[in-house]
């Protein structure tokens, strides 16, 4: 595999900030790099606040930072410690003080839910955050049976390089597992891991379409307002997109409910009890699936403040994803699971209708090739490839 991406990100903004908050899923690899953060660093502290010996040295928690100031401190778990976000902010301004102005802490979190809840007004202007997602096309390099590997194991790193099918969708079922029955409790109010789970499965079943609360919600004889906190915790748990419609003064009626996504193709699967490539290829959520795998490895290369959603008429016109690429303007891609992808009139009208100024159908093949005079055909990794490469 390549390095993590994440990698350079945190060391660039431990060079720019007092602190950095690396924030992603459980076991998608944020202890590991920060242990290669501390190896290179030489001299950095490591505390695991799950491990009782390490929260119980911060019984006095200024007092004992305070002792190791010259030297970055690496905090696993601060979500297990909330309290500390104020003691934090308190040492880091008065490090400022005295000449240490970045490097200080590396903070690292299963969520954004809780780092961003608490850190929002204690830490401002003190911490920079950095998100690490799993593995995608251009992490995981190889041929293109390993990206066939990559969608449908996913991109959790233990799934994606397990022994065998089976072994990896025992890994993910753990995972899903873990979240349900230990995760969620910590992150939410109390919610039923029975009900979660069903929800999580529904969303499955219905990935990449339309939000339908009022349906999802007759399903499991709860609220509708219920299961928009239950997928909001989802999404703070950076387990479920919601991909926004593309708004704007276009004189025509337009979708306004988000579509929803389980980003990782491989967790996705899990929940359908899909064991590998063949079941998946005759399974109805084959499309859908490769769609919302595509979307999340565009999305994960993407530069910052980068805006993506969704364009979908009230007439049928359509556009998967639209990117709005800061200095490079609006883009329109299409996804298509075949080697042979096919435009459907409605994408021409909907390009008609935003202007974009590139189009591409991201397709299962490798090769790039001109469909029209407008459109290209362009493989996965070679799209994110590209993308990637404008994020200047």
């Amino acid at each position: 595999m390549s390095p993590r991406r994440a990698l350079s990100q945190v060391r660039e903004a431990l060079g720019q900030q007092a602190a950095v908050a690396l924030i992603g899923p459980r076991q998608v690899g944020k202890t590991t790099l920060a242990h290669e953060i501390a190896k290179s660093s030489g001299d950095a502290l490591y505390l695991d606040l799950e491990a009782r010996e390490d929260r119980e040295k911060l019984n006095d928690p200024a007092l004992f930072l305070r002792a190791y100031e010259d030297r970055l401190i690496i905090l696993d778990e601060i979500h297990r410690a909330p309290e500390l976000f104020s003691v934090l902010r308190g040492l880091i301004d008065q490090g400022r003080r005295r000449g240490l102005r970045h490097g200080r802490f590396l903070i690292l979190g299963s969520a954004s839910i809780d780092l961003l809840r608490q850190s929002g007004e204690s830490l401002a202007g003190r911490i920079a955050y950095v998100e690490m997602g799993p593995l995608d096309a251009l992490e995981a390099k190889g041929t293109n049976a390993r990206l066939s590997t990559l969608w449908v194991r996913g991109g959790f790193p233990d799934s994606y390089l397990a022994r065998s099918d089976a072994e990896s969708l025992a890994i993910r079922e753990d995972f899903i597992r873990t979240y349900l029955e230990r995760d969620v409790p910590q992150f939410g109010p109390r919610i039923p891991a029975e009900t979660l789970e069903r929800l999580w499965t529904m969303l499955a079943h219905n990935q990449g379409a339309l939000l339908n609360s009022s349906r999802l919600a007759s399903g499991l004889s709860i609220s509708a307002p219920t299961i928009t906190r239950y997928i909001d915790l989802l999404v703070d748990l950076l387990l479920v997109r919601r991909l926004s419609p593309l708004h704007g003064n276009l004189g025509k009626r337009l979708v306004k409910s988000p579509k929803v996504y389980v980003r990782d193709s491989g967790v996705l699967h899990a929940l359908l009890r899909i064991l590998d490539h063949n079941e998946l290829s005759g399974h109805p959520v084959v499309g859908t699936s490769w769609e919302g795998f595509v979307i999340e490895n565009l999305l994960s290369v993407a530069p910052p403040r980068t805006q993506a959603g969704f364009y979908r008429s009230g007439a049928g016109a359509e556009i998967d994803l639209v990117l709005e690429l800061p200095k490079h303007g609006r883009w329109a891609i299409e996804i298509k699971h075949s080697l042979a992808p096919r435009l459907e009139k409605g994408f021409h009208i909907a390009c008609d209708d935003i202007a974009p100024k590139r189009r591409f159908v991201v397709y299962s093949g490798e090769d790039r090739y001109p469909i029209s005079p407008l459109v290209e055909a362009i493989g996965v990794r070679e799209m994110a490839e590209l993308i990637a490469t404008h994020s200047t």
